[in-house]
């Protein structure tokens, strides 16, 4: 049976369901939470480290193979087998290919700060991301757009038109990741991805979604006191997460509105267009 988000994402597993969920665990992912807003990150440091370094290897691998590849084209002769030739030139396409999915892993790897958190506010049902623009499942992208590694994409979300799906990457590990589909209000037709929870181990990735879900219904089977930082830590969480980050005064601000119409007056302060 196919999702019911359509397009599908490659690699899907199954659609998640909204609500009060008894399979929860915020783990270290959970940043911060107070009665109106969550964090969680989405890039534990160890986790980064090991891909920037997977990633540069390859990166350094598929430079060297295509500078091979082209001096063996560019110096061709008629004394080289033809075979010889359609191999360097096979070699070489699946190796550009290659890079080309390599390096937005590189950027989104290294251009992630402070584990790229990703902010829920049950009052309002608002969800800010600010991470780097390589930050999702986007395979189909210009290639101007690795002149650009630090891009990045602020936004507000409505949590209604978000909907999880859990993916897994097809590897030996069998890791899986859990992604927030973004839909046109309203109906299942998915316009972006969100990384919410990226390469857990079986039942692992269904334990974020698990958590969030129960804090947007205000399900008691959470504590706001599981993250990082305590609740009476805000200043100090803002401080070493959100300071310094790109993050818009006005976002900061509506991550603790009580109402729409508290976000409305945060907005009109700041003139923020409506999107």
């Amino acid at each position: 049976m196919p999702s019911k988000y359509q397009p599908q994402i490659l690699g899907w597993i199954g659609d998640l369901d909204k609500g009060g969920n008894y399979l929860t665990g915020a783990d270290q992912r959970l940043l911060y939470a107070n009665d109106n807003y969550c964090a969680f990150i989405r890039q534990v440091l160890s986790t980064k480290i090991f891909y920037i370094f997977i990633y540069t290897i390859a990166l350094i691998l598929g430079i060297g193979i295509i500078i091979l590849c082209l001096d063996l084209i560019l110096n061709f002769n008629s004394n080289t087998e033809k075979i010889i030739l359609i191999l360097g030139i096979f070699i070489f396409i699946v190796t550009w290919f290659a890079l080309y999915i390599v390096i937005p892993l590189l950027y989104q790897t290294l251009f992630s700060h402070r584990g790229s958190p990703i902010i829920f506010n049950r009052k309002t049902g608002k969800v800010y991301v600010n991470e780097s623009y390589f930050f999702n499942f986007k395979v189909l992208r210009n290639p101007l757009t690795f002149l650009h590694p630090n891009k990045k994409r602020i936004k507000e979300y409505d949590w209604a038109d978000l909907h999880g799906v859990v993916v897994h990457n097809y590897s030996r590990y069998s890791l899986n990741s859990t992604i927030l589909m973004v839909c046109k209000p309203n109906t299942n037709k998915t316009i972006d991805h969100i990384m919410l929870d990226p390469l857990r181990n079986g039942i692992g990735s269904y334990l974020v979604w698990g958590w969030v879900n129960n804090f947007m219904c205000a399900n008691d089977l959470i504590s706001l006191n599981d993250g990082k930082y305590k609740w009476e830590q805000e200043t100090q969480f803002k401080k070493e997460i959100i300071k310094g980050q790109g993050w818009p005064e006005w976002m900061v601000e509506a991550f603790n509105a009580t109402t729409h119409d508290e976000l409305a007056d945060i907005k009109q302060k700041y003139n923020v267009k409506a999107s």
